[in-house]
């Protein structure tokens, strides 16, 4: 299995293992930056089989303070909502969403980083499904319970590489802002109080790794993306966006062309909390 089929899933694939019956836990991650409760669109149209995932509650554990809008939960709590899930050691899951990866992508990010494995994003998420005229069911899902392990409690500190703010600040790893460009040129600052970016940091919008399908670009469109941007080919990388949430995309992106970045989990939101930290604007 190349890297690219270890973290994405096509609707052809899925569509088959789901038609032969085969063991796969669905996880339907819908969250927007302007509607981040997805279970109301969850009830009226899902994949079969699949189970709601709530990022706010169940992928973010907002009682951690200064830690940004979207602190990583711990993985016992993680555990146990994995288990509400269904998922099984060792089992297959796939996550998927309606808005650019950005859900399926915090859901493979935090699920991989706890240290479980064989999970996969959807390729061209729900819209890629609905575009093959697959099936789909509506109203909930109570799965049986599953049996799954989290061998990580602190998932910035697990199987997956991350920065602190100081790491991000440094300079010594190129940083990533997968924020939108008025964003990240401080034109706008929809959501949180301070406008700008971290010094040193490049714009890679998370929609600009994707296709006009909402499919993951393939590598060598991603390294033409990362080398106009100044980015080596085998060099240390990082990636920041609001609060960690699309940013993962970005993660996934190049986890999908055999390439690690670090993810800055508390993300803008964490940095500009802090009065003492620089902030940058402009085009960089």
């Amino acid at each position: 299995m190349d890297a690219r089929d270890q973290v994405l899933i096509t609707v052809a694939e899925l569509a088959s293992r789901i038609r032969s019956a085969e063991p796969v836990t669905l996880l339907d991650v819908r969250w927007r930056l302007d509607e981040p409760d997805g279970h109301s669109a969850y009830l009226r149209s899902h994949l079969p089989g699949a189970v709601y995932v709530s990022l706010e509650d169940e992928l973010s554990d907002h009682t951690v303070v200064g830690r940004g809008r979207h602190p990583l939960p711990s993985g016992r709590s993680l555990q146990a909502a994995a288990r509400r899930w269904g998922i099984q050691q060792d089992g297959l899951v796939v996550a998927y969403d309606d808005w650019h990866r950005a859900g399926s992508a915090r859901a493979w990010w935090v699920l991989s980083a706890a240290g479980i494995d064989n999970v996969r994003i959807l390729d061209g998420g729900l819209a890629a499904w609905r575009s093959a005229e697959e099936p789909l069911e509506t109203g909930p899902v109570a799965p049986p319970p599953g049996n799954v392990l989290v061998r990580h409690d602190d998932l910035a500190a697990a199987r997956r590489p991350t920065l602190t703010a100081q790491q991000s600040g440094s300079g010594a790893v190129p940083l990533l802002d997968a924020r939108s460009p008025e964003r990240f040129r401080g034109d706008v600052e929809p959501v949180d109080p301070v406008a700008g970016h971290i010094p040193g940091a490049t714009n890679l919008p998370s929609a600009a790794v994707l296709a006009c399908d909402g499919t993951f670009l393939d590598k060598d469109a991603l390294t033409r993306l990362l080398s106009a941007r100044g980015i080596d080919r085998d060099g240390p990388v990082g990636a920041y966006c609001g609060s960690g949430i699309t940013a993962a995309v970005i993660v996934a992106a190049l986890a999908a062309m055999g390439r690690e970045a670090a993810l800055y989990p508390g993300s803008w939101s964490e940095w500009s909390a802090d009065p003492t930290r620089p902030i940058a604007r402009g085009v960089g």
